[in-house]
């Protein structure tokens, strides 16, 4: 997808990552952006894995914004947008893997009991909806994601 191709954090396979969620019944949420006919962003959103048993828990991604229309606000309308979705679907929460900076904006924020083998910690934050407590766990993301569809 071009929204990536500069992107150093990226395998390039964010397409097949959501086509594989679409196929195997785990794309809970897909929110697009238009602009003139044309579908110029993504975001998505599939339920995860929690070791704890925790259920209703979801991650955020992938999102995407074609480069000619980023910095216009439109990942945020979109992450808004999954979100409102996921706590409309009474959502206990969600996971993020992504920059602290930009995701703090929607209440998203490292959670040092929650973790993703294999990645930075502070780069995986997340949201609890309401008035639920987060719990102490391992997430474990669709398969899609480790091996990019």
């Amino acid at each position: 997808m071009v929204a990536f191709f500069n992107a150093e954090h990226s395998r390039h396979d964010e397409h097949r990552i959501v086509a594989a969620l679409r196929g195997d019944g785990a794309l809970a949420v897909s929110q697009v952006a238009e602009h003139d006919g044309y579908v110029v962003g993504h975001a998505a959103a599939s339920p995860v894995g929690l070791s704890d048993g925790s259920p209703g828990w979801y991650g955020l991604g992938p999102i995407s914004v074609g480069p000619g229309h980023q910095r216009r606000g439109i990942g945020t309308r979109l992450v808004e947008a999954v979100l409102d979705a996921l706590r409309e679907r009474g959502a206990a929460g969600c996971v993020v893997l992504g920059e602290p900076a930009f995701y703090a904006r929607f209440g998203f924020r490292h959670e040092p009991g929650l973790i993703l083998p294999g990645v930075p910690p502070a780069y995986f934050q997340a949201l609890a909806f309401g008035d639920r407590l987060l719990p102490l766990a391992e997430v474990e993301y669709h398969p899609a994601f480790a091996t990019g569809g």
